[in-house]
Formats: structure tokens, sequence, C-alpha cells
């Protein structure tokens, strides 16, 4: 059974912001010679591992709100130089705009229920060219 992770996605105000920040992170990969992979760095090891694995996405919050996800590709726990645990998270480049939902803060990740996912924003959407300052008041009125 597929399963998903939610995370805050800080210091990014807009998907677009986060599109630029992964995009110029790769490039700095790309200019070192190292191979060009998105990882995020967290502290806990999922136990789920393998559920995340079978299709499973990380959803991120941009300013209250669910507003895109990444295919997860690989888990790959290790311990840091000064011997703490940690586990990289390895996600595809690509970021998937979702339907805004909206979220409280909370700290670190959690799971996600694919059935509590939001669907992925389409082109034919009627909402995708909606200013994102209009889609947040919306969102958070609960008409998106």
């Amino acid at each position: 059974m597929t399963l998903n992770l939610l995370k805050l996605c800080v210091g990014a105000d807009s998907v677009e912001d986060h599109k630029r920040w992964v995009d110029e992170r790769l490039a700095v990969q790309k200019a070192a010679g190292s191979p060009p992979e998105q990882l995020h760095t967290t502290r806990m090891v999922p136990k789920r591992a393998g559920e995340l694995l079978d299709g499973g996405s990380l959803y991120w919050v941009i300013k209250g709100n669910i507003q895109a996800r990444q295919r997860l590709l690989d888990i790959r726990p290790f311990v840091d130089s000064s011997g703490i645990s940690r586990c990289h998270l390895v996600l595809e480049p690509v970021l998937h705009e979702t339907a805004w939902a909206p979220r409280r803060p909370f700290q670190g990740w959690r799971y996600l229920d694919p059935d509590d996912a939001p669907p992925d924003l389409s082109t034919d959407h009627n909402d995708a060219d909606l200013p994102a300052e209009l889609r947040r008041e919306l969102a958070g009125l609960g008409l998106l």
C-alpha cells in the first residue's frame, strides 16, 4: 500500500520559489561534477519506508497550504559528522502542483494517507491560473 509524507517547506513563499531553489541546487551539483539529485535531510528515518517507496510522494506545505508534491525515489539513512543519525529523502526533482489544502504548522514530517492527499492540478483545472494570493484566500475559506 502506498503512503506519503507531509512536510513544511520552510523558506519558500510559493511553489515557483521552491522550484527555483531546486533548480539552483541541481545546477550547483552538476557544476561540481556530482550526480544531480535532490536530497532533503531529516533527523528521523521513516519506519514505513517500503510503503513510501511504493509510489509515495513528499507533499509540501507552503505558507499554510499543501501546494505541491515530489515523488520519493529513495530513503537513505546515514550518520553525520557529529555522530547523529539522519536520513536523506531522495526526491524526483519535478514539483507537481496540487489543489491547495490548509494545514497547521508542525515539526518534522507526518505520514499522509493517499485518501487524504489533495489531487494534482492539471492544466485544465479552473483554479490553476488564479494568482497565488487569491488561491490562498479561497483555500482559507474552504472554497478550493
